[in-house]
């Protein structure tokens, strides 16, 4: 892997900020390359780093990074500290990091340097690099499509065109979807099958999960459920199921398409947490009618029940039956519980520890 000019461009400002980081002068700092795709060798206070660095910072490219300069340091035969530098280190960068046993320091400010005789911990300084507005994502809400296909399905391979039929979008789209999410360290290719055309014609492998767990926590750290309109209200029930429920048999009633998500639906997964507050994904925003069928009295205050207009169709992929109630994916669910109360958190570690024991690859 050949480092970027934006990433030796970005190498440069490293030593400086390490100086700053060990409180010494920066000519104290002696850096040196050992070669095009290798990161520097700096010796500063007395130990020897070996470092590599992003000048952006996704959690798949730390990741790679991580693994990289954890074997460069090993290759040395001395005692030396890999550590990965970037501009601002995320919550999922920082667990690859761990898992790799790296060290890692942002330019922002913000550090985790371990080793013999040094110590160096330094956290809550926000992002100096914050790029205004909103930049693209693989993440983004129609994008995510094509990361909650490759989640629901993490052992398998797909080409780009089974993908695009798989969640309902463009092949071109796909496409650049895939290559992004293997730019960022997300996917890994795989050998491309005898039967698969395309995939020989384009002289690309299909395409799967590299780490699941990695993918799935970077995709958290972006997602919002704020995002979707929610009509929060308030309907008589007994408890949390009974609502859901009467909601259910409602829809079913009048044939709106829906999922439970949420509590309502870890419940359903897991019978894990009782709950009073029951969270439905509809299509289309409900009517005047709807909700005098259900007996919903707006109001965020009190409220039981969450009607959750999406800002993509994809989170009713993968929805299914469970408990005679129909609820979105597990990994949807997962993901919806960021922003939920209750016990939300409890029950998001529990669904997580039932459908996600996924295994990294190699």
């Amino acid at each position: 892997m050949t480092a970027r000019p934006a990433d030796k461009q970005f190498l440069a400002k490293v030593p400086a900020a390490l100086a700053a980081l060990l409180d010494i002068p920066e000519k104290q700092v002696k850096a040196q390359r050992r070669a095009e795709d290798m990161a520097l060798i700096v010796s500063a206070a007395g130990q020897t780093f070996v470092i590599e660095a992003l000048a952006a910072a996704p959690a798949g490219a730390v990741a790679l990074h991580a693994e990289r300069v954890a074997k460069a340091t090993k290759a040395l035969r001395k005692r030396a500290i890999p550590l990965v530098a970037v501009p601002f280190m995320t919550e999922a960068g920082r667990v690859a990091c761990d898992a790799a046993g790296v060290s890692w320091i942002d330019l922002s400010g913000n550090a985790h340097v371990i080793a013999s005789g040094l110590r160096v911990i330094v956290g809550g300084q926000p992002n100096r690099f914050r790029v205004r507005g909103r930049p693209s994502s693989v993440f983004a809400p129609k994008s995510a499509r094509v990361v909650r296909w490759l989640l629901m399905h993490p052992d398998r391979p797909f080409t780009q065109r089974e993908i695009a039929h798989s969640v309902d979008m463009r092949e071109g789209f796909v496409s650049r979807i895939v290559a992004r999410l293997e730019t960022e360290g997300y996917v890994t290719r795989v050998g491309v099958d005898g039967d698969d055309s395309t995939a020989r014609h384009r002289g690309k492998g299909p395409v799967r999960v590299r780490d699941p767990d990695l993918l799935l926590d970077a995709w958290k750290q972006e997602y919002r459920f704020s995002r979707h309109t929610i009509i929060q209200g308030h309907v008589a029930a007994r408890s949390g199921d009974a609502l859901a429920r009467f909601v259910r048999d409602t829809f079913t009633e009048r044939k709106i398409d829906h999922a439970a998500t949420g509590l309502a639906a870890a419940w359903q997964l897991t019978r894990f947490a009782a709950f009073r507050i029951a969270t439905f994904f509809v299509r289309e925003a409900p009517s005047a009618e709807l909700k005098q069928s259900l007996g919903l009295r707006e109001d965020p205050r009190g409220a039981n029940l969450w009607l959750v207009v999406p800002n993509d169709a994809g989170v009713f992929l993968g929805a299914e039956q469970r408990g005679g109630i129909r609820c979105v994916h597990p990994v949807q669910a997962w993901l919806d519980l960021k922003e939920h109360p209750e016990r939300s958190a409890e029950a998001a570690q529990r669904l997580r520890a039932v459908f996600m024991k996924w295994k990294r690859d190699a």
